[in-house]
């Protein structure tokens, strides 16, 4: 069965407009968040757009400032510095992937923690957007045709994560170990990934390319989340044949329209959080 992603992500967004229009209308706040873009990435351009959209929508104040791609980092931290000292501004991403002559682990830090909705700063008080999205497909999930507490129905299952990139895999990955859960990892290395893809009863794709492993490969009435994304002709495709898996599994992620709407409202989510628990920004 596919997921509808829009249908979750607009559960949680109708929960977020009753707090947005609280901070509004009742504290004279109006969140507001800075996106960085650089460069014209499809996907990054179409997710930057979907943020804007969202956050608009909530009565947030979205502003995009797009760089170009031979930005240096020094100019690069200099636009940052200027946000994070604008007590105006809520919440500050930089959208990955960033160039070559970007340090990313001096990037995780240039955002101070409290703005990093994002949470690459390790300091960040936020979880990634992406594994919460994962973790409210699989709440969503449980809830529907399971009758256990949570942690213990993932604990029983094998979980899969494929690749570990700093915007799909490792984040999740991440997550899920903060619950106690271990999940294998495929990368690179792995021997047989096939068979490993075969015996998960979750499996997590997250690498960004076609036909990333075969359907006819995984278990019956497996649950398959897709966070990889590209584009071909014009449309944007997920990690895998999406027609193949649904003949197998009991449950999978579209592309578009699963992952991705529900990791934009959980930014939003943290945007909103980082708001309502912190109004020195007033």
């Amino acid at each position: 069965m596919k997921i509808d992603g829009k249908k979750i992500a607009d559960a949680i967004l109708q929960e977020l407009k009753k707090d947005t229009d609280d901070l509004i209308n009742n504290k004279d706040i109006i969140p507001n968040l800075v996106i960085i873009l650089i460069g014209n990435d499809p996907a990054s351009v179409s997710y930057v757009k979907a943020k804007k959209t969202k956050g608009e929508k909530l009565g947030c104040l979205v502003k995009i400032e797009t760089l170009p791609n031979s930005i240096t980092q020094k100019e690069l931290f200099s636009v940052i510095a200027r946000y994070n000292n604008d007590n105006s501004v809520h919440g500050i991403i930089v959208q990955r992937p960033v160039p070559t002559q970007i340090n990313k682990e001096e990037l995780d830090r240039a955002i101070i923690p409290e703005k990093d909705i994002d949470g690459f700063n390790p300091q960040s008080p936020f979880e990634f957007p992406i594994a919460i999205a994962v973790l409210e497909i699989l709440h969503f999930l449980r809830n529907q045709s399971y009758n256990v507490d949570f942690n213990s129905w993932l604990n029983s299952k094998k979980i899969t994560v494929i690749g570990k990139g700093e915007t799909g895999g490792g984040p999740v990955i991440k997550l899920l170990k903060k619950l106690n859960v271990n999940p294998t990892v495929i990368d690179s290395k792995t021997q047989d990934p096939e068979a490993v893809v075969g015996d998960s009863d979750i499996i997590i794709s997250a690498v960004g390319k076609p036909n990333i492993f075969n359907a006819s490969a995984i278990k019956e009435g497996s649950i398959v989340i897709n966070l990889g994304m590209h584009k071909e002709n014009g449309k944007f495709y997920g990690d895998f044949n999406e027609k193949e898996v649904e003949q197998k599994a009991s449950f999978y992620t579209p592309t578009p329209g699963g992952v991705g709407p529900i990791t934009v409202a959980c930014l939003l989510k943290n945007l909103i959080s980082g708001v309502k628990n912190n109004l020195i920004y007033s």
